[in-house]
């Protein structure tokens, strides 16, 4: 393929530094030292995150940083009875490896990080939210993103804790009604990294093929197949996750 006229690619092994980090991360959970994470190290991953891509420049996060051993077993605390309770919604064979799982390394981890959003940091008529109000929430994830790919390229080890009562969350950590949490992290140096995700592993789910989940020009619509342009992408799809 010829160069393109405007070539704003970074370098080669830029490049595959970006993606090595993309397909190594991982949602990490029992792998956890307790050793503490350097202040810089610390620092670059929340500038990432706070760099991230936001919606009308509503920068709507903020970075509650728990380290207080006291905090985090009020926050496990939630975490044990919402593990329970999510156990019983699983049936049969589900039910028990579910109950197998790790899931959280709140304790085991250094620092945990309780990213939030504020609705109103921005106003109440933010530009690209008029008709999507969830914008905001969206926006913050994104944030998350960049601190779990920094992590990943900085050695740490990132799990987001999903099983939690947000309402009761938010007493613990004294979150203001307005602000809504968005994730709960547990981040610090790790032993390993798995090769694959744990849930895969587990068997719980299979990584899906990214040509059988696009479609084109409608999201029922399977690519024609006189369409050369849809039939290489397709194509190059395949290979490319089969290199993985």
């Amino acid at each position: 393929m010829d160069k393109p006229v405007n070539d704003h690619r970074f370098s080669d092994d830029m490049r595959a530094a970006l993606y090595h980090t993309i397909f190594n991360r991982r949602d990490v959970r029992g792998q956890f030292l307790p050793d503490p994470i350097d202040e810089g190290m610390l620092a670059r991953v929340l500038l990432a995150a706070h760099y991230a891509p936001s919606v009308g420049f509503m920068q709507p996060w903020s970075f509650t940083i728990v380290r207080d051993q006291g905090v985090k077993q009020k926050v496990h605390n939630l975490f044990s009875k919402a593990h329970a309770e999510a156990a019983d919604m699983f049936e049969g064979e589900k039910s028990e490896t579910y109950r197998g799982l790790k899931l959280e390394g709140i304790m085991e981890s250094p620092i945990n990080i309780c990213v939030t959003c504020d609705k109103d940091r921005a106003g109440p008529v933010v530009i690209g939210r008029t008709h999507i109000p969830e914008m905001d929430l969206y926006s913050t994830v994104c944030a998350v993103q960049n601190l779990w790919l920094a992590s990943r390229a900085e050695g740490l080890g990132l799990g987001w804790v999903s099983i939690l009562d947000q309402q009761n969350l938010k007493e613990v950590l004294g979150i203001p009604e307005r602000v809504e949490p968005v994730a709960y992290l547990c981040l610090g140096h790790v032993d390993h990294f798995k090769d694959k995700p744990e849930l895969e592993t587990a068997g719980w789910r299979k990584r899906l093929e990214l040509a059988d989940i696009t479609h084109f020009d409608g999201f029922e619509k399977s690519a024609d197949a006189d369409d050369g342009f849809a039939q290489s992408l397709l194509g190059e799809m395949r290979k490319q996750q089969q290199g993985l």
